[in-house]
């Protein structure tokens, strides 16, 4: 058997499930495990910018045509040469998100060149339960079934451990989780599921809802007592870089969690944004930080707390 995966978390479960010996290419975001770094690269970033507004100015654009220099709608370019090199039986890739991976119609035409045809196996979370369900998903295109069943019992063990730290009784903190920065944008997906989970409210976004841009009035109406600041694909260096288009903007002291040091940033390129398994890390991280128990915090989770200012 042999897997290219163009998606971290693909790439994240089918390790989990015990395949990392079966993986022969990967995306140019697969990073995790660093065990993979010395893999064939297929893709490639067409965008590039500095800033968050800079770089949502050029996704947009890219999306929504040839502009500005940008040569195609798509976001991501595919190694076509060295994917047919590399003769793979399965490809891993996802539909959910344009700006997350390379296109599926760019992967199933190079597939329809091949013999014999790779299988492809697209994955389209919305929850954590479809994330176990990947899982099982990725374990069987891959012939490790028993290796994905116990892997997701594990990690459904641990989600459920930390879920007995949260009282159900008491009403949890309001929420906001910002997954852009310039402009914002409230999470969606999955994290509005793990923040209620863990004991709070996302007024900003219901469960299950897609990510979607947001006022600086519409933060300030939910009045958060708790402030996740969580860029897609920014590490928490790149982060601070930016830091200062929120912190600086005249909005920001009317919010409780910036008045009260209740603000945390988060890698973004780590967690959250990947529906694999570290998606569990990053729920026991808010399990401890909304109900400060930190007992169950994850050892070295990519978070810090920023102070009041």
């Amino acid at each position: 058997m042999r897997i290219v995966s163009l998606l971290p978390s693909a790439t994240e479960l089918l390790c989990a499930a015990g395949g990392e010996r079966l993986l022969v290419g990967r995306s140019h975001e697969c990073d995790f495990p660093p065990s993979i770094a010395h893999l064939p690269i297929l893709t490639a970033q067409r965008t590039a910018a500095a800033t968050s507004a800079e770089i949502d100015r050029q996704v947009r654009a890219a999306l929504s045509g040839p502009v500005d220099g940008i040569a195609s709608a798509s976001l991501y370019s595919l190694d076509a040469a060295i994917l047919v090199s590399l003769k793979p039986d399965v490809i891993l890739t996802q539909d959910l998100c344009e700006v997350c991976s390379v296109d599926l119609h760019a992967v199933r035409a190079i597939a329809d060149r091949l013999s014999p045809r790779p299988e492809i196996v697209s994955l389209n979370p919305a929850s954590l339960e479809s994330v176990f369900d990947d899982l099982l998903t990725v374990g069987r295109a891959a012939g490790l079934e028993a290796g994905a069943e116990h892997a997701m019992v594990g990690l459904r063990a641990a989600y459920w451990d930390a879920r007995d730290f949260v009282n159900p009784y008491l009403e949890g903190p309001e929420v906001a989780f910002l997954e852009w920065m310039d402009p914002l944008f409230a999470g969606g997906h999955w994290t509005p599921q793990l923040i209620e989970a863990a004991g709070g409210r996302h007024r900003l976004n219901p469960a299950g809802a897609t990510s979607r841009q947001i006022e600086p009035e519409e933060l300030l109406a939910a009045m958060p007592d708790r402030l996740i600041i969580c860029p897609c694909g920014y590490d928490l260096a790149a982060i601070r870089r930016e830091l200062d288009t929120l912190t600086s903007a005249r909005w920001w002291p009317l919010l409780p969690a910036a008045r009260q040091g209740h603000v945390a940033l988060v890698d973004g390129s780590q967690m959250f944004s990947r529906p694999g398994p570290r998606l569990i890390e990053a729920f026991r991280w808010l399990v401890a930080w909304l109900n400060d128990r930190p007992e169950v915090m994850p050892r070295g989770f990519p978070a810090e707390i920023l102070g009041t200012r």
